[in-house]
């Protein structure tokens, strides 16, 4: 593909480079767009940290994700380590627009101790083998396989709870599973089951 320039420019190739750097040009022009009280407000917001246990590894993280109007580099990485596929290893971005409904929630329901991860990033290796084993409880394109769903629970709080918890913050979407005693949510669109 290639753009035609203006003036004096000859056409040249549009590849991958070029559009990432007029991607983060844009983003940056946008930051420095922002109201002042836009970024002065983002600036004195209280930090956001997650307590989290991870069921089929044992791991638990206490790690501040966002503060000072970002999110910071090391606590998002110590939160994608605890919630990698437990199957396979893989370790994948969580998106922080997850992490964030994540925090609502919790701060929704005032949990004091860490929230429990029954699935978080899932490798499409291990979403076949979910596949195959029940198929009908498993997407073939999941958002867990983006790192935009979670399955959880709450310790001492009733799954019903969670759910209705999970559903007036009308983050994305929001599965009830009580048999197996979790509540899914994702970023994606807006439903539930």
């Amino acid at each position: 593909m290639t753009v035609a320039g203006s003036d004096d420019c000859a056409a040249r190739p549009l590849d991958r480079r070029h559009l990432l750097r007029a991607a983060l040009g844009l983003t940056a022009a946008a930051a420095t767009m922002m109201a002042p009280e836009e970024s002065e407000a983002a600036m004195r917001a209280p930090p956001r940290q997650l307590s989290l246990v991870n069921l089929h590894t044992g791991e638990r993280i206490s790690a501040e994700y966002w503060s000072k109007g970002r999110y910071q580099r090391d606590g998002m990485r110590e939160i994608n380590r605890v919630l990698r596929d437990h199957r396979t290893g893989a370790v994948h971005a969580i998106d922080p627009k997850l992490l964030d409904l994540v925090h609502a929630l919790g701060r929704k329901l005032g949990s004091r101790g860490p929230i429990q991860i029954v699935s978080a990033y899932r490798s499409p290796e291990s979403n076949a083998l979910l596949r195959e084993a029940d198929g009908s409880g498993v997407a073939q394109n999941s958002y867990h396989m983006q790192g935009k769903a979670i399955d959880l629970r709450v310790p001492g709080l009733a799954i019903r709870h969670l759910h209705r918890a999970a559903l007036s913050l009308r983050g994305g979407g929001v599965g009830y599973y009580p048999e197996s005693n979790f509540v899914h949510v994702d970023v994606g669109p807006l439903r539930h089951w």
